[in-house]
């Protein structure tokens, strides 16, 4: 059994490893996200490093090694199925469950993972829309881009969010966007800063900063 500690530092080297694209995490950037000093994200990729479950460069970052992304996948797999268990089961909120499946993730073993897998049929994305990994170890991939980027006139459906803070989810929420909620782009003029959009009766405009958060499949043009 690996430690929570362990397991959180895992889980974060993959999510900023996969946003970048494969490069390594910096030891600021794991500061950041999980909320401690550089100096002892220092230390925990040295343990990292020696347990095989990293290879860690000074001033270069730390990439994980196979064993460490197979443990990072296992503990995404626990919280993104926990997430769509605690909002399918018990009504939670989008807005809600981030926080109870970062507690719940370390305490429930492979076997109830997998038994709320095949109680929910075997879902491929959380509530935000994020992929759940596989048992196997394979992430279903998904297609889509971001609001930005998106033509005045085309209708869209909202597939995933990338900011998965309570106040972003809830502002979303209150122009109408939850996921697989279709609308309409209003204005997107080149050089702006904000991008308009329409769901239902709900006119709301985000600034590009916020669309470039929101993913969507492009449905037709208008």
């Amino acid at each position: 059994m690996h430690s929570l500690t362990i397991e959180n530092y895992v889980k974060a080297i993959y999510k900023i490893c996969i946003r970048q694209d494969g490069t390594p995490a910096a030891t600021g950037q794991l500061a950041l996200q999980l909320g401690v000093s550089p100096g002892t994200v220092t230390s925990m990729l040295k343990t990292l490093s020696a347990s095989g479950l990293a290879t860690y460069t000074p001033y270069e970052g730390v990439r994980l090694t196979d064993t460490g992304r197979s443990l990072a996948l296992r503990v995404v797999r626990r919280h993104r199925l926990i997430e769509l268990f605690l909002v399918r089961t018990l009504n939670l909120s989008w807005d809600e469950v981030h926080e109870e499946a970062e507690h719940m993730e370390h305490a429930v073993s492979d076997l109830l993972v997998d038994r709320i897998d095949e109680f929910l049929n075997y879902p491929t994305t959380d509530p935000h829309g994020d992929p759940i990994p596989r048992a196997d170890g394979t992430v279903p991939a998904g297609s889509y881009s971001c609001l930005a980027a998106c033509s005045p006139g085309n209708s869209f459906q909202l597939v995933r969010v990338l900011d998965q803070s309570p106040g972003f989810l809830r502002n979303l929420s209150d122009a109408g966007l939850q996921l697989s909620v279709e609308g309409e782009v209003i204005e997107n003029p080149s050089g702006s800063n904000g991008v308009a959009i329409r769901v239902g009766a709900v006119e709301t405009t985000f600034a590009r900063e916020v669309a470039k958060k929101i993913l969507v499949t492009e449905l037709q043009l208008a």
